[in-house]
């Protein structure tokens, strides 16, 4: 009997021990931010319970939630993958990008690809050329044919594929044509609305996003510091969202401005000088705002009006003394002397017959790429601060470096053969490269 009570003592100081340990070894186990180590976890954790994505969450068979998980690590490996295999953005290399295209499916009809065939100033010329819609998606308002076919913007899986494209040839921002809320272009819808979705999918692609201001109705200095606010309160914080460091140490936004000669340069002044009273400057809504030089006689109104720099934007050399590459040099020297960036627009081609039917006097033809090159080069000689793409994707006027495809249908369209569908894409990597090793040696 003695003998049975110390067994029994014996194995219930065993119990009591083998709780005592697993009791440690549990709170040992348990992260301190556990939802159960306090009271404010607690409530925590509650909180999210109530959560609605939570409680979709928690519906979901424990197989699912495995399921999604991997999913979504898969389609994060595949992403990092396909990202080692791209060349690195070059950040000093812009494309303008254009999100004003639709179709049925995202938009209930087409947009801008079905362009009008605009008439001729002159009303005897205007009589010889073809006037009316294009009708899609085989009769498009363009030249080439894309190989994504009469795409909308809006859709998530073109903007995928368009990153895609961006960084196969190394650019690292896109400048993209933008109107304020509720505002357009002639011949197209409110774009404003796809700029999340923009900025969401160039930031899984490392590519950035800058604005090219449009020369939207009634814009003055006025409407301008509320729309420049707007874009950096809405989009200011995004990490997709392109600032540039300058030689004074701030980090500011990067605007191009089209058109910006349609204001005087007394309005730009109260909008971009220090000494003004309603400035933009040292204000949270400052930035680096880009002028386009047309006329040499811009350059001088373009420093009275406060402007930090100029762009070119046409692809056609010769089309205005900004866009003749003979001139790049003093343009460059221009802006040295007055502490102005230089961003120079390269193109590829220029052809917009297919919307201006008579404006033969303007076409640049590809040559294979050879006119590509020499742009970027006579680029490169002036030595850039940046360098402008036009375009990514203007397909209106032939700038395009999307990927194009050869076409058959009652409208006759051109096409990068005998290159592949990549050759303006693979262009601009070379040169995009040639332009970092540049910029190096530049600096030292």
């Amino acid at each position: 009997m003695a003998r049975f009570r110390r067994k029994s003592c014996i194995t219930l100081i065993a119990l009591v021990l083998l709780v005592l340990v697993i009791t440690v070894v549990l709170k040992a186990l348990t992260p301190e931010d556990s939802p159960f180590t306090s009271q404010g976890g607690i409530e925590l954790f509650l909180e999210r319970q109530n959560d609605p994505d939570v409680q979709r969450n928690n519906n979901n068979k424990p197989d699912d939630t495995k399921m999604n998980d991997a999913n979504k690590s898969d389609k994060d490996a595949e992403l990092q993958a396909a990202l080692r295999k791209f060349p690195p953005p070059n950040y000093y290399l812009h494309a303008f990008y254009y999100t004003w295209f639709g179709s049925p499916k995202f938009d209930g009809k087409y947009i801008h690809w079905d362009h009008p065939q605009l008439p001729h100033w002159d009303f005897k010329v205007a009589q010889g050329y073809p006037q009316g819609r294009h009708s899609p998606p085989d009769d498009i308002g363009a030249n080439f044919y894309p190989s994504l076919g009469a795409y909308s913007s809006r859709d998530p899986s073109i903007i995928e594929a368009h990153m895609q494209q961006l960084r196969t040839a190394a650019i690292g921002v896109v400048a993209v044509s933008w109107y304020p809320p509720n505002m357009k272009d002639d011949n197209g819808e409110p774009t404003d609305d796809i700029v999340p979705l923009l900025l969401e999918v160039a930031h899984k692609y490392h590519i950035k996003v800058a604005f090219h201001i449009e020369p939207y109705q009634g814009r003055d200095e006025v409407n301008m510091f509320t729309n420049v606010k707007y874009i950096i309160e809405k989009y200011g914080e995004h990490p997709a969202f392109f600032k540039y460091r300058t030689n004074t140490g701030k980090l500011l936004p990067l605007f191009y401005v089209y058109d910006s000669y349609l204001m005087n340069s007394e309005q730009w002044a109260k909008l971009l000088k220090h000494t003004e009273s309603t400035s933009i400057r040292d204000t949270p809504y400052d930035g680096i705002f880009v002028a386009l030089l047309v006329e040499e006689k811009h350059k001088r109104d373009i420093l009275t009006a406060g402007f930090d720099g100029v762009y070119t934007y046409f692809a056609t050399n010769g089309f205005s003394y900004g866009s003749t590459q003979r001139n790049w040099a003093a343009i460059k020297a221009f802006c040295d002397d007055n502490n102005l960036i230089f961003i120079p627009s390269v193109g590829p081609g220029y052809i917009d017959t297919s919307i201006r039917p008579w404006n033969f006097q303007n076409t640049r033809n590809r040559i294979n790429g050879k006119y590509y090159e020499t742009s970027l080069s006579a680029a490169l000689e002036a030595r850039p601060d940046f360098i402008s793409i036009t375009s990514f994707n203007e397909w209106h006027e032939g700038t395009q470096i999307e990927m194009a495809i050869p076409k058959t249908s009652q409208t006759v369209y051109l096409d990068y053969l005998p290159n592949k569908p990549t050759i303006y894409l693979e262009i601009t990597r070379k040169w995009a490269a040639i332009f970092g090793g540049e910029r190096r040696r530049w600096q030292e």
